[in-house]
């Protein structure tokens, strides 16, 4: 995939410079390595069976000589017989005997001599390179057994010119073939790997060119094959990926709109809410005991929902205040979040405070407040949304294990849904309930993460479900002490 600089846009490869043309030189390019690596030794062995031919010409040459009367032959039938077996010089041992059958009328030195009773192949490949390479016609000696066993061994004499020529006729011939299997090699091998892996990758690499012009765009999610091999498993990962990134933007997107929704009515909301704030000022005054009893407690939520008006906009932006820790009684904060979801609840949900007296937490008030009326308002919600014959409990107990308090919300109600679950602390992914937008767990975990701890869900089904509030103590730093230096 290139870039233009022009447009800027991605585009796919030329054909020379994509996978396609790359492989296609690489297979031509290798099966010529294979056709060299196999040049070698076939060029020694014609060299070998060249010269063992020439050594049964002479051979027979050798014998119609010895057949002749009186086994005289006139120079001019021994020239003939030498140049018919294309020899200078032949001789037959047998036994302890050595005896020259046939010999040209003019003497020749000897450059070079082989043995061929016995051939190795590394020295016999280096033989024939020299013999292509020598650029002087020599004389050379060549020793074999007789193929007719005419004697139990032969030495002949002979140019090397004509053996030089046989093997640059076989070599030409050899490479004209080389080339031409390449070719038709190289384009079935191109042909195969192109349709089982070239054009699944060139799918894969245009999906995600589309795919990342657009990725909220679910028709462009790679739809994969039903391979069973390494693409086709990529495949499946890629669409898998591109499933999880859509669904991620899409929710980034719904954040984006509640920012922006929540941005525009905070500033009347809060307006509506200093109005009422003030009203509830003079409700204070009124000589009326439920209305003194109730509205310091109107007064207080009012402020707090005022203050949490302002700090709404930092969820968007992932930046909830850092908590100021203090350590709290929290049978006290237990007892208020209670008594602020009784007057929600209907009348068959009994919401129970089991904290122990004296038992202190070190948190954000505010903090601990939001994250236990999120549960406690969840379980009331679930408990009407029930069986509406059985009547619902809310417990709310804890403890402290050494450095840290645990605190649990258990309740009767029907459980949570299983497809809930795995997502159930995550933003827009919790709502279980018509209307609901699912941020009540995410915002309590962002919470209680800020302190150093977790919520988790510790069992739920049937019976009722039970969450978990972890919350450990601050660590306290101590300063070392130091020693008076003086004696």
């Amino acid at each position: 995939m290139t870039v233009s600089k022009e447009s800027g846009q991605r585009s796919e490869p030329g054909p020379l410079r994509g996978l396609s043309g790359k492989l296609l030189v690489m297979t031509i390019l290798f099966v010529m390595l294979g056709e060299v690596l196999i040049f070698l030794p076939s060029i020694a062995n014609f060299r070998i069976q060249w010269l063992k031919g020439r050594v049964a010409q002479a051979e027979i040459a050798a014998l119609a000589a010895a057949a002749a009367p009186d086994r005289i032959l006139s120079p001019d039938l021994r020239t003939e017989i030498l140049k018919g077996a294309g020899v200078l010089v032949v001789s037959l041992t047998r036994g302890d005997t050595r005896k020259l059958m046939l010999r040209s009328e003019t003497d020749h030195m000897i450059d070079a001599s082989y043995d061929l009773r016995d051939v190795a192949w590394l020295p016999a490949i280096a033989d024939a390179f020299a013999v292509m390479l020598e650029p002087d016609d020599r004389v050379i000696g060549v020793t074999d057994k007789p193929p007719n066993m005419s004697g139990d061994m032969i030495e002949v004499a002979l140019f090397e010119k004509p053996l030089r020529e046989a093997m640059i006729r076989f070599g030409i011939n050899v490479f004209l073939l080389s080339v031409v299997l390449s070719v038709i090699v190289a384009g079935l091998v191109y042909l195969a790997l192109n349709m089982v892996l070239i054009r699944p990758i060139k799918r894969l690499t245009r999906n995600m060119m589309a795919f990342a012009e657009n990725p909220e765009d679910r028709s462009r999610i790679i739809v994969p094959s039903t391979r069973r091999d390494e693409i086709g498993l990529a495949e499946r990962e890629l669409s898998a990926m591109q499933t999880d990134l859509a669904a991620m933007l899409q929710q980034k997107s719904r954040l984006a709109a509640l920012g922006l929704a929540v941005s525009k009515v905070s500033h009347d909301l809060r307006n509506m809410l200093s109005s009422a704030h003030i009203i509830s000022d003079r409700l204070a005054t009124a000589e009326d005991p439920t209305v003194k009893r109730f509205a310091p407690k109107l007064i207080v939520s009012l402020d707090r929902a005022i203050s949490f008006l302002t700090a709404t906009l930092k969820f968007g932006r992932a930046e909830e205040a850092a908590p100021m820790r203090e350590r709290l009684p929290l049978k006290d904060i237990a007892e208020e979040v209670i008594e602020a979801a009784a007057l929600q609840a209907s009348s068959r949900v009994v919401l129970f405070n089991h904290v122990p007296p004296g038992l202190l937490i070190d948190a954000d008030r505010e903090h601990l407040i939001r994250v236990l009326t999120n549960l406690l308002r969840n379980a009331v919600q679930a408990l009407e949304a029930g069986d509406p014959g059985m009547d619902g409990r809310v417990i709310v107990s804890s403890w402290r294990e050494g450095a840290v308090v645990v605190v649990e919300v258990k309740d009767n109600g029907p459980g949570i849904p299983e497809r809930v679950r795995p997502r159930l602390f995550e933003a827009f992914q919790s709502a279980a309930k018509p209307g609901g937008v699912g941020l009540g767990l995410a915002i309590a975990a962002e919470l209680i993460r800020a302190h150093g701890g977790e919520i988790r869900l510790q069992s739920t089904g049937p019976e009722g479900t039970v969450f978990h509030v972890v919350v450990p103590d601050a660590v306290v730093e101590l300063r070392p002490g130091r020693r008076g230096a003086r004696a």
